[in-house]
């Protein structure tokens, strides 16, 4: 279940720039992603231990492999971007944080 890329992100349905981003974040659906969202509050199991406290907050991921984990700025450019430099360098990741590969076997485990 692992091949291709997965854009997950957590959020909070409380969030108003969670909301506003979502339909950004929904239209990369057509660049061959595999896109999960994740409320951080309906989703607690999922999330586990990790601390979320900067929305939006993304996970990257080249097949089983987080590529990046962390806050970015909720715009839809800024969001292509990061993933068009991912791609760029596929089957190039440094070592993953175990806290964000840990969520992705998650994730994973549970679609």
């Amino acid at each position: 279940m692992g091949a291709g890329w997965w854009l997950v992100c957590l959020c909070a349905q409380w969030c108003g720039v969670c909301r506003e981003f979502r339909p950004a974040f929904e239209a990369l659906a057509r660049e061959g992603l595999r896109l999960e969202w994740v409320d951080v509050e309906d989703d607690e199991d999922l999330v586990g231990e990790l601390d979320i406290e900067t929305f939006p907050t993304v996970l990257i991921a080249e097949g089983s492999r987080v590529r990046f984990f962390g806050t970015i700025v909720p715009q839809a450019g800024v969001l292509t971007r990061l993933l068009e430099s991912l791609r760029a360098t596929a089957g190039h990741a440094a070592a993953p944080d175990a806290g964000a590969q840990a969520l992705l076997e998650r994730i994973m485990a549970s679609r």
